[in-house]
């Protein structure tokens, strides 16, 4: 038998025992409402109590310091659940995602349009890790220096976010070509910069159309309050850095979701799995750091169905059935170990390069 053959034989057998102990777990893998609305509400509300405490708190502060970043924390963990609900079906948990804007979304200027209906071109077979892919981009051929400023560069989006949604764009609206540069550049959360969003159609372009809305009547109803003295310019520059450490952890832990080595052609359903990273660790920081799931980043390209409450409970009973040459014990990794590795080996070409 050749090795191709083997080699498929092994995915098969290795689908077929993760598939069988899905089934078996939770055959169904339906999002528990409960869960999602606790969840969501107890990391909002304690994610603008602390930052309220951060702006009322002396500048440098011992309580300054520590409230600052247990906002930042809180509200990624409540930021990421527009992850959750670029997967959720439409209708499954019903309000979830226009409460999540009302009280996420439109108030860190990052509504759901921004994630919704693209992060799923992340998980298409044949585009993962292309560049029809936006979640994705060699970053392991990249030099350090582009790896720091991929890192830190998103601290500065606060800057730009209000004149994104307040000004650009509300004009594009009346300039068609501003409005196509400002759709398939402006409007995404993206790694690759080559990645092009196409104009919104039917269902969605009601779904813009609303949470620009909504942005830009929060960017100019704040503005209007600083102005009139309302709200001091202190909260606004604690937004920004409470803003900005929310992205730039959060793009650390993008770091270490994937292995990052693709350089645009197609993977196959292995080749994706074994791309991606299980992250192995402290159980508190793994999930501080990559909250609502993310820390079984492997599992959920696997299945990605499969509501972020079910993968912990999975991902354990495969460790437990899965034979020791099972590819997808290759995905649990040490996140730290995984971001050192990045780093040292920042640049080099792939093997077999020239």
């Amino acid at each position: 038998m050749s090795d191709v053959s083997l080699a498929s034989t092994r995915r098969v057998h290795s689908e077929l025992r993760i598939t069988d102990v899905i089934k078996r777990l939770d055959p169904r893998a339906e999002p528990n409402r409960l869960i999602y609305w606790a969840d969501l509400l107890a990391s909002v509300c304690v994610g603008w109590a602390l930052f309220a405490i951060s702006v009322l708190a002396v500048p440098g502060s011992i309580v300054h310091v520590a409230s600052t970043l247990g906002a930042v924390l809180a509200l990624l963990r409540a930021a990421l659940f527009i992850h959750e609900i670029s997967h959720l079906k439409r209708g499954q948990i019903p309000g979830f995602e226009f409460a999540w804007n009302a009280i996420v979304g439109i108030p860190l200027l990052i509504p759901s349009l921004m994630y919704v209906g693209s992060h799923l071109d992340h998980h298409t077979r044949m585009g993962f890790g292309t560049n029809d892919d936006p979640e994705y981009a060699p970053i392991a051929r990249w030099g350090r220096l582009r790896i720091v400023a991929f890192v830190f560069t998103v601290a500065l989006l606060p800057l730009v976010l209000p004149l994104r949604w307040g000004v650009i764009g509300p004009v594009s609206h009346l300039i068609p070509p501003l409005r196509r540069l400002v759709v398939g550049r402006l409007s995404t959360l993206v790694i690759n910069s080559d990645y092009v969003r196409p104009m919104p159609h039917g269902r969605h372009i009601r779904r813009w159309n609303l949470e620009e809305a909504a942005a830009a009547v929060f960017v100019w109803l704040v503005a209007a309050a600083v102005y009139f003295g309302v709200v001091p310019l202190q909260w606004i520059a604690q937004w920004c850095i409470v803003g900005g450490g929310i992205l730039t952890v959060n793009q650390v832990r993008t770091l270490a979701a994937h292995h990052y080595e693709n350089e645009g052609g197609t993977m196959d359903v292995e080749e994706q799995l074994l791309d991606s990273i299980t992250l192995r660790g402290w159980p508190l920081v793994t999930m501080l750091i990559a909250p609502v799931g993310l820390r079984f980043h492997a599992l959920h390209h696997y299945l990605p169905y499969l509501p972020y409450h079910s993968l912990g409970r999975v991902h354990r009973h495969l460790l437990l059935e899965l034979p020791q040459s099972a590819p997808y014990r290759a995905t649990v990794r040490d996140g730290l170990h995984t971001l050192q590795s990045l780093w040292r080996n920042a640049g080099k070409p792939a093997l077999g390069g020239s």
